[in-house]
């Protein structure tokens, strides 16, 4: 069962009861905060805590008990919290996962220079696979050379072909709008790739806890201020997903839409985006789950190749 996603972008109060969220809405905002929330200025819902997979607190009014917490992270939910400007700037995992935590551990430290190398190329491969299909799909570039570096793309890619494939892609994805450049501080569509990317990150740091692995340690990225760098890593053969939901949120919204209730909606929905892995349709959050999984398979030496979405 794919688990839900819930957002909360006005004050609220969030509690546990019997292995349910309670979410109480105050009904009187200009009463005193001991008023807001009593049984008769307040109106309550709830949701089982099993059913939950990403909180997101977007916010700075809600309160949350210390109870619901320890119970979203013994189900390993993801909790994310959103600054002033209502961006993702903090993500909560459990640290315990998976039952053969240890074990999963010993086998991710153990890996090898040149079988992290192998993944990395890989997952380059993969990406750049997907960035093609999202050009032919979305707009009307050439591709044949999206096809010719990822035939080039050597163990840990060497030659850099990510970066080379990411400034093509970036030319001409978003075309039509001048002098776009990739920057998580530029302008738009760049805040609305920033959010999406920040749900995508938490959905696979989840499921690499799920999986029994630390999602700092990763097999490209290592940045040692970054605690997600296996997740930055993971990751990248999804951000196409994203991508092309970008391109069709400016479709309908236009190219400087501002990060709404309605758009936030729309980049809320990609853990159920729909996806391709292993030859079967997949909520994306399901498919993230089977390319962990067969991520732990490559550390214990069961595959030699990690299982990625094809758009």
């Amino acid at each position: 069962m794919i688990k839900k996603t819930l957002c909360f972008s006005n004050p609220v109060y969030l509690s546990l009861r019997y292995e349910q969220m309670v979410i109480t809405f105050p009904e009187d905002k200009k009463s005193p905060p001991k008023e807001r929330y009593s049984a008769e200025a307040a109106t309550e819902q709830t949701r089982p805590i099993e059913d939950i997979g990403i909180v997101v607190l977007d916010n700075r009014q809600i309160t949350i008990t210390n109870a619901l917490l320890d119970a979203l992270l013994a189900n390993n939910c993801a909790v994310i919290t959103c600054n002033e400007r209502h961006m993702p700037v903090g993500l909560l995992l459990p640290l315990a996962g998976n039952t053969t935590q240890s074990e999963r551990f010993q086998h991710q430290l153990n890996a090898s220079q040149p079988l992290r190398k192998q993944l990395w190329q890989q997952t380059v491969q993969q990406k750049i696979r997907n960035q093609m299909r999202v050009l032919q799909t979305c707009t009307d570039a050439e591709t044949r050379c999206m096809q010719k570096w990822i035939d080039e793309v050597r163990s840990g890619d060497a030659d850099n072909r990510e970066a080379r494939a990411a400034v093509y892609y970036w030319k001409y994805l978003f075309a039509e709008i001048d002098n776009f450049t990739r920057d998580r501080d530029g302008d738009s569509p760049n805040h609305l790739l920033n959010y999406g990317y920040a749900i995508l990150r938490a959905i696979v740091a989840r499921a690499l806890v799920a999986s029994g692995m630390l999602p700092t340690l990763g097999i490209h990225h290592h940045n040692r201020y970054n605690a997600y760098c296996l997740a930055d890593d993971i990751m990248e053969p999804y951000r196409p997903y994203v991508d092309r939901l970008v391109v069709e949120i400016i479709e309908q919204y236009g190219a400087d839409t501002e990060l709404s209730k309605d758009i936030k909606s729309e980049l809320l929905s990609i853990p159920t985006l729909d996806v391709v892995i292993n030859g079967k349709r997949s909520p994306l959050m399901i498919a993230v789950s089977q390319t962990t999984a067969s991520l732990y398979k490559c550390y214990s030496g069961e595959l030699r190749k990690i299982v990625y979405p094809e758009m």
